[in-house]
């Protein structure tokens, strides 16, 4: 299983938890959290199901390589952290 965590700036709009899933892609997983709450769908992934601009993704600490496909491995017991990115000067 693959622990997903949300910032809590998104729990600040959704009442996001944390979630146990199966092991996989990135797509996978995130899949298998949009399936128990398709709300947050919206929040992390544009139209096209790409990880929106303003999102990271991070895999056991790695941000994602694959945001438009989200074909990265997330191994069994792997952590994976959704964030508001940060940007500004």
């Amino acid at each position: 299983m693959v622990t997903v965590r949300f910032t809590s700036t998104l729990a600040r709009h959704l009442p996001i938890k944390e979630w146990e899933v199966p092991a996989g892609t990135v797509g996978e997983v995130l899949g298998a959290v949009f399936d128990g709450f398709p709300p947050i769908r919206s929040y992390v992934l544009d139209d096209q199901g790409t990880v929106r601009h303003h999102v990271a993704v991070f895999v056991d600490g790695s941000n994602i390589q694959d945001r438009q496909h989200l074909t990265d491995p997330v191994p069994d017991g792997g952590k994976v952290h959704v964030l508001q990115a940060l940007s500004g000067g």
